[in-house]
């Protein structure tokens, strides 16, 4: 029976536990007696239990993380009481920071705090060897030399590699001091030795490993590193080969443009931090971000490249209005990234974001994922609205099943307004809609919320059936779909002309949809 069990909660199965896969790599001589399990957040605790106390281990090592903290809190508590003699040793960001006010600290062992790659082999030898116990619960984990790191990528199984997420990083840390961020609270950021993490890369590749994450927090930042992973992976271009990385959007040379356009399409995708336009609030956070060259090199990689763009903007931060707020969403839709992902602010443990909570009245949950309730600028029913209008944002905008008829909302060229129409205003118009007739947003089918939309595009604003049904048809098509959604039929039949096409009547939509329409396009979050 091995001595050491590392688990954690991931929060879907095609997630795998890259912290974990380091610490096991590193363990040494305790490589062979340790085992990893990996669960997920919505497994039965007593199960997880169960298979921790079948290995019989001495000592067990558990990940915590904010979308995992209150269901690890449970486990932790239950292996306690039923296995006391077991030690429990717990790391990650959401007990290395504020430990006295974490419950679940209360109930482990020891505590590792920060970079637990070489320190957790440390103290486990010292348990092992001798019994004794550590000089203290909170171990401060000194900063790891990089170099001196047993990378972990050959940990990743076959089965890893055919059906999970292989995260990968290049460098460690962030130069940006952004005060929401846990990264701000980083050394300067480090390098892992290149020549080794692209043999690695390479091995991988060999195995058949197609898709790639990147989690460095500035993946552009050192020019050289990032154009030597591009054309590494560039010369070695198979099909169905995706990367992902986080990019600094105003960090975009001429140099990695001729690397990124040779990509063909589908094989990249950039996740840029936006968070704000309002330099005000950039200012208040800590945040240096250059907008204008934003817009260029969003402009550039959507006008040049095949890129996918996930761009990020942040609901409560501090000193932003709604009307602030709404500005910048309508400037970044403007840029026409493929995604916007509008998140509520989050009050992670040890971010000094918590040094504005007086002036500008920030009240947060006191539980995961710790989003904040209202500020000074924006009450709670505004932001809760604002939490809606992002669910129904992933579920038509982000879903990439309404690509033309979103623009039917604000793009419609009869509108000689100066500026156009705001999308804000009008998505917020819809969602708040959409919310009045249904009561809720999630769960929803795909062939529900094609009815809707098309309901409040032919019904509430001044858009053609005609025009609405075909635009509709066509984004419908667009996903492979060859079924006929029935509120579209009338508009899309051939055999019916376009004289006798009957006025678009709410209740004559039937409740029972195709079953290809019966497709859940959200459903993982409450109201």
């Amino acid at each position: 029976m091995p001595a050491i069990v590392l688990a954690t909660l991931n929060a879907k199965y095609p997630h795998c536990a890259f912290g974990l896969r380091y610490l096991l790599a590193n363990l040494g001589e305790l490589r062979d007696e340790t085992v990893l399990l990996e669960f997920t957040i919505n497994q039965q605790p007593l199960d997880m239990l169960d298979a921790i106390l079948a290995q019989q281990p001495r000592i067990v090592g558990l990940g915590v993380y904010i979308w995992n903290v209150e269901e690890t809190t449970k486990l932790v508590a239950d292996l306690k009481r039923v296995a006391p003699e077991v030690i429990v040793v717990l790391g990650g960001p959401e007990v290395s920071y504020e430990t006295d006010q974490t419950e679940i600290v209360g109930l482990a062992n020891y505590v590792i705090t920060g970079e637990a790659d070489v320190a957790f082999a440390a103290l486990c030898r010292e348990l092992l060897s001798s019994g004794a116990t550590a000089p203290a619960r909170i171990i401060h984990a000194p900063v790891p030399l990089l170099t001196d790191l047993k990378l972990p990528y050959d940990l990743y199984t076959d089965e890893d590699i055919q059906h999970r997420v292989l995260y990968v990083e290049a460098s460690r840390g962030c130069p940006f001091t952004c005060e929401f961020c846990l990264s701000a609270l980083d050394i300067p950021v480090r390098q892992f030795p290149l020549e080794e993490f692209l043999a690695a890369m390479e091995r991988l590749l060999l195995r058949g490993a197609r898709q790639f994450k990147f989690v460095d927090r500035t993946f552009n930042l050192n020019l050289r590193v990032s154009r030597a992973i591009l054309e590494f992976f560039l010369q070695r271009y198979q099909p169905g080969m995706f990367l992902h990385f986080e990019l600094i959007p105003d960090r975009l040379p001429d140099s990695l443009k001729e690397l990124i356009v040779q990509f063909p399409a589908g094989a990249l995708q950039f996740e840029v931090g936006i968070q704000t336009f309002n330099e005000d609030v950039s200012h208040l956070i800590s945040r240096h971000q250059d907008n204008a060259l934003v817009d260029q090199n969003l402009s550039w990689l959507r006008d040049h490249t095949t890129v996918h763009v996930h761009a990020d903007l942040i609901v409560g931060l501090p000193g932003e209005s709604l009307d602030s707020f709404a500005a910048g969403f309508d400037r970044l839709v403007k840029l026409k990234p493929q995604e916007i992902q509008v998140g509520i602010l989050k009050r992670l443990r040890g971010t000094p974001i918590i040094r504005h909570d007086a002036e500008w009245q920030m009240l947060y949950s006191p539980h995961p994922p710790y989003e904040v309730l209202e500020t000074r600028l924006l009450d709670f029913r505004t932001i809760h609205e604002l939490r809606r209008f992002a669910k129904y944002w992933d579920m038509i905008a982000n879903s990439g099943n309404f690509v033309e008829t979103l623009e039917l909302l604000w793009a419609d060229p009869s509108d000689r307004r100066a500026g156009g129409r705001s999308p804000f205003a009008e998505f917020r118009g819809l969602s708040a809609w959409l919310f009045e007739r249904d009561g809720h947003a999630h769960g929803i089918s795909l062939g529900r919320l094609v009815e809707r939309v098309f309901e409040y595009l032919s019904t509430q604003q001044d858009c053609a059936v005609e025009r609405v049904a075909a635009t509709m048809w066509r984004d419908y098509q667009r996903g492979g779909r060859s079924d006929k959604p029935l509120c579209l039929r009338p508009y899309i039949e051939e055999s019916v002309g376009p004289k006798s096409r009957p006025p678009f009547r709410p209740d004559s939509v039937p409740k029972r949809q195709a079953r290809r329409q019966n497709e859940v396009v959200g459903g993982d979050a409450t109201d």
